[in-house]
């Protein structure tokens, strides 16, 4: 007979700790995505997660802000991978520059629960900036990576942009808002705004 193998420890937590965690962080994204940020409760979570106490979710995260810290890291984790995945199998900075920007519709398409839990706590922190959510919108909100695509490009000689942090913060103010448009409107063709929005940024990154 095999025997059962021990619980083993992942970052100083069982396996099992580890999978009830991203189960608590699972069902606080469908319930952020399907309710909301003020109506997110734990006993909300408790309800899409099938748990008998909101104590579980307490064992586990000492307050809801650190549960959101954690929701955070693993869409942006999420999120980061696929960017990266699309970005290096292009050869230039143009077709990188266009990976970033459709790998965003890409996430949308595949994750839609993820992305608009992401708005929903990026809005949180742009109107209640709170100490112990910095950490959350720093996460939420940065464009260190979309920054060092273009500065490489301009290095590369392929761009030629006078503020690469100016353009990076257009680029993802423009992809934020098509979250938004689309929940309220849903965009019919997400492959063409895709296009669209690569052949703008493009001739911005461009332009002399």
């Amino acid at each position: 007979m095999y025997r059962d193998l021990p619980s083993r420890s992942v970052h100083g937590r069982t396996f099992t700790q580890e999978a009830r965690r991203a189960q608590i962080v699972e069902a606080t994204i469908e319930t952020l995505a399907e309710i909301g940020y003020t109506k997110t409760s734990f006993t909300a979570i408790c309800r899409h997660a099938n748990l008998s106490s909101t104590g579980l979710i307490s064992y586990h995260f000492a307050g809801k802000p650190q549960l959101l810290q954690e929701v955070v890291r693993t869409i942006v984790e999420k999120a980061g991978a696929l960017r990266t995945s699309r970005v290096a199998q292009e050869t230039t900075y143009r077709g990188k520059l266009g990976a970033y920007i459709s790998s965003h519709f890409d996430f949308m398409a595949r994750y839609p629960a993820h992305a608009r839990a992401l708005t929903e706590i990026a809005e949180l922190v742009r109107e209640r900036p709170a100490l112990e959510l910095d950490d959350v919108a720093r996460s939420a909100l940065s464009v260190e990576g979309l920054v060092t695509l273009l500065e490489e490009g301009c290095r590369a000689g392929e761009f030629r942009v006078a503020d690469p942090p100016v353009l990076a913060l257009a680029v993802q103010g423009a992809l934020d808002n098509v979250v938004r448009h689309h929940e309220l409107f849903a965009v019919a063709d997400p492959d063409r705004l895709a296009r669209e929005l690569t052949d703008i940024f493009t001739r911005c990154a461009l332009s002399p």
